[in-house]
């Protein structure tokens, strides 16, 4: 069975609220929405002698125009899942009856702050949101993402970033 190795971040900024109790911030976190209808997190392929840090910061940028990203120690986190190889030369009855390679994925994540608001999206994705915890983890598709976006999100308050 082929396997996968990518790196990605969970990706948020924050937003100075004045309060009654003085200045507090907001954190938004970043979705992009895939052509496949999938809601989730920058992420890609690690190249030939990159880290998993170089790689997050590539597609990053490739996939959103941020350039800013200050990764945040003590966070990495595993994805783990299987999909089927789709290549240009499978037919699409191919496609459809299952004639095609499970691979296996592991993606590391981590958390990376950005003061980037405005995205340039990339050929790979139809949009992208910046969301508060709640309509985030509702936004994003899947569960093993959804439970990875609390843990980061936790993260950062626990620390207090």
């Amino acid at each position: 069975m082929p396997k996968e190795k990518s790196a990605g971040a969970i990706i948020y900024r924050k937003e100075s609220v004045d309060t009654a109790q003085g200045k507090k911030y907001k954190i938004y976190f970043l979705l992009l929405h895939y052509f496949s209808g999938h809601w989730e997190f920058p992420k890609g392929h690690i190249e030939k002698d990159e880290t998993e840090e170089e790689t997050l910061k590539r597609e990053t940028f490739e996939e959103t125009g941020i350039n800013d990203l200050k990764i945040i120690p003590g966070f990495k986190k595993y994805i783990k899942y299987f999909f089927r190889q789709y290549k240009e030369n499978v037919s699409e009855a191919d496609r459809r009856a299952g004639k095609t390679p499970w691979v296996f994925k592991l993606v590391t994540f981590f958390v990376a702050e950005t003061k980037t608001k405005e995205i340039i999206i990339s050929h790979e994705h139809k949009g992208f949101m910046w969301l508060p915890i709640d309509e985030a983890i509702k936004k994003t598709t899947f569960k093993n993402s959804k439970k990875l976006l609390k843990e980061a999100n936790d993260f950062i308050l626990k620390d207090g970033i």
